[in-house]
């Protein structure tokens, strides 16, 4: 630790700390706008000059280190000032150099009411320019859907293009020309390619970067902001929600360090047009084929009637990959109370029982921990379409060196260097009997991890895979007291959850696809779409519980508008385990009402009342009943025995590639297939894979 004087006051900072972060930890302010702490430091905006006694010219101090600082004549520490008459003209200097070409379009600019330039041109410049010429103007860049550029006002801070480089790891963006021809672009004026693209836009310290889907919709101060969780995918990426009345405008990424630290995927940005489309608002019921408007009580009626003529053992239920918790939780009692076992979440027809232990079904290391991780074996896994912000950790991890990654599976552009070693089980076994020199790898890191994704789980054989996955990672040593390496990379927000309380079929009960070939009589949705739905058969009565017209709702013979993920209070555990706590941002639209009304509701119907008549005694029996999905946001973590015992389990294992989980990354739910702006998304990664195949 090295003592560093701040304005008087002595702090003590490691000695990789830079100048600023010594400043700010004794409670300076240092304004800037080209440094961020998770980039690299680029030390060219000048705004964060400080004085350092002993130096005659001001400094920069996020490109300075501690280390570099010399202490006094008699070894007191160095002295450094924030607030001196030097620093306060040269800060107004930088700030005038910055303002040369700024155009004046504080009126009209999406990032007017939280732009760092307005505020810090508030709080640091003067109120006048000696600059008289003409200001430069710059073409906009068509950076395509997502992003909107409005390229004059650029202060070439390199933010962007920094993001795009180190931590997308898609270097698509640079800066051309020098001096007053500088200018940020893409390479070869093409849209942008990456999936965390939306991020520049948070990231860009003006109105150079914008949103495009939000351009001149909104201002920040006409906005109910909620904090809440995203579930687009399994990360469970902390977000905040901004609405205005009824409507969604604008979805924002919140600081977690556990979790996605401060990025989301763009699919988490814009998927909110989504959420306005398609909406199913009041109830439906098939007479003579065709769905006709109906109240609540018809819809209820029409249930009942049909569930007594089939008997409430011959009830089923899938739950869809955008459910809460205390939903299913819900549903679970009330199927149960009907005398059925046949329950699922695993619609895809994922292996994974929570019989064999909660470490058998989690990402046991945690998202975090992949920073401690030395090697990592990818199996049936894409991070970069299954789970975007984990990809960036591996990416992180990768960059720090001493870090190797091999892949077996359908191939994937990644964004590191990575060993493809094949396609898909054979290329397991070999791992398994050491014949594979990746083996090696494996058995020389420290803390390796084994990452099984859902493109070798939603296999016929995705149990004996899981079970080879287990022996490799108990045989290198990745299982262990302090260390479980042993990570399933879930797809689905709702699936650990529906996991962890057991909504899957007891004895005698069906599963998804059972019940999808006409195993039940009378088969509820709740919000699951993402299976062939159109093949179940006629005679199966199915009854719909989601808030879009998909494909569940299409086949559905009585629908019950239930409500949004934005529109409803939930409990959510994300793929490493983690219970979160999704708030309500706006409410439902017309007669639509929250899943878990609904189902308490319908309980009334069926003659099979739950025990409970508000969202508050429905979390408290669930907590009763489950006690870890209590702790908030503190992953209970699995017993390395689980994956013990699943690794010395057997079965016959298909010879067949792993296939991809995720084949279109835009169009993965119900919101996204109604959202226009994923739909151009998907079409312009669609157009990108016809030129690359031709």
């Amino acid at each position: 630790m090295i003592k560093v004087n701040v304005d008087g006051k002595e702090v003590e900072v490691p000695p990789d700390y830079t100048l600023l972060q010594a400043c700010e930890e004794a409670g300076g302010e240092i304004p800037r706008f080209c440094f961020h702490e998770r980039l690299s430091i680029a030390g060219n905006c000048r705004m964060c000059l400080v004085e350092v006694k002993g130096i005659p010219k001001p400094m920069t101090s996020c490109a300075m280190a501690v280390r570099d600082l010399r202490p006094g004549p008699e070894g007191e520490p160095p002295e450094v000032s924030t607030k001196s008459p030097m620093v306060k003209h040269a800060r107004e200097g930088a700030m005038e150099f910055l303002l040369i070409n700024h155009p004046l379009d504080c009126p009209i600019c999406d990032q007017g009411g939280e732009c760092d330039l307005q505020d810090q041109a508030m709080a640091y410049g003067i109120d006048g320019s000696r600059y008289a010429e003409n200001k430069r103007a710059v073409e906009d860049k068509n950076m395509g859907p997502l992003v909107k550029t409005v390229m004059t006002r650029c202060i070439h801070c390199t933010r962007c293009m920094r993001f795009i480089t180190e931590v997308a790891g898609i270097p698509e963006i640079g800066m051309t020309g020098r001096g007053e021809d500088a200018e940020i672009t893409t390479y070869l004026e093409a849209a942008l390619t990456s999936e965390l693209q939306g991020n520049i836009i948070d990231l860009c310290p003006v109105g150079a970067l914008t949103s495009k889907p939000y351009a001149f919709s909104a201002r920040p101060w006409e906005l109910a902001k909620t904090e809440t969780v995203d579930v687009m995918d399994a990360v469970g990426s902390s977000i905040r929600v901004d609405a205005r009345g009824r409507e969604v405008m604008r979805i924002m990424p919140r600081l977690n360090e556990f979790v996605n630290e401060e990025w989301i995927s763009d699919k988490s940005r814009f998927i909110w047009d989504g959420l306005r489309t398609q909406r199913l608002d009041r109830p439906y019921v098939r007479i003579d084929g065709k769905l006709t408007a109906a109240s609540w009580p018809q819809a209820f009626a029409a249930v009942a009637e049909k569930v007594k003529a089939a008997g409430g053992d011959s009830v089923g239920a899938i739950a869809g990959d955008l459910a809460s918790v205390e939903e299913m939780f819900a549903l679970k009692g009330l199927v149960e109370k009907l005398g059925s076992a046949s329950l699922d979440c695993r619609q895809d027809g994922a292996k994974l029982d929570p019989a064999d232990g909660r470490a058998s079904t989690i990402f046991n290391p945690t998202i975090a921990g992949i920073e401690d991780a030395d090697a990592v074996l990818l199996v049936g896994a894409n991070p970069r379409l299954d789970a975007s912000v984990i990809n960036t950790r591996l990416r992180k991890r990768w960059r720090m060196l001493d870090f190797r990654l091999g892949l077996v599976g359908a191939p994937a552009e990644l964004t590191y260097t990575h060993d493809y070693l094949g396609a898909g089980p054979e290329t397991l076994k070999d791992i398994a009997e050491g014949r594979n020199a990746f083996a090696d790898v494996l058995k020389k890191a420290e803390r390796p991890i084994v990452m099984v994704g859902q493109g070798a789980l939603c296999r016929p054989d995705g149990a004996a895979i899981a079970s080879l996955a287990a022996k490799i990672a108990v045989d290198c040593g990745a299982v262990a007291d302090d260390w479980n390496g042993y990570a399933v990379l879930h797809t689905a927000a709702s699936r650990v959850g529906g996991l962890d309380i057991g909504f899957v079929p007891s004895e005698g009960g069906k599963d998804a696809a059972a019940m999808a070939a006409g195993g039940v009589d009378v088969l509820i949705l709740l919000g699951a779409d993402e299976f062939d739905v159109a093949a179940i058969p006629a005679s199966t009565f199915v009854v719909y519980v989601g808030s879009h017209g998909d494909r569940g709702a299409h086949r559905a013979d009585v629908i019950l508008p239930g409500a949004a993920y934005t529109e409803k209070s939930g409990l959510y555990v994300n793929t490493e385990g983690r219970p979160q706590i999704g708030l309500r941002a706006t409410f439902p639209p017309g007669e639509a009402r929250e899943d878990w009304a609904i189902l308490r509701a319908l309980s009334d119907a069926l003659g099979a009342t739950l025990p409970f008549d508000t969202l508050g005694e429905l979390r408290r029996a669930l907590i009763d009943a489950h006690p870890h999905l209590g702790e908030i946001d503190r992953p209970a973590a699995g017993n390395p025995q689980d994956v013990h015992r699943l690794a010395q389990k057997d079965g016959d294992i298909d010879t067949a590639p792993f296939a991809a989980a995720v084949e279109d990354f835009y169009m993965t739910n119900p919101i996204a297939r109604a959202s226009a702006i994923m739909a151009e998304c998907a079409s312009d990664a669609a157009a990108r894979s016809r030129e690359a195949a031709e």
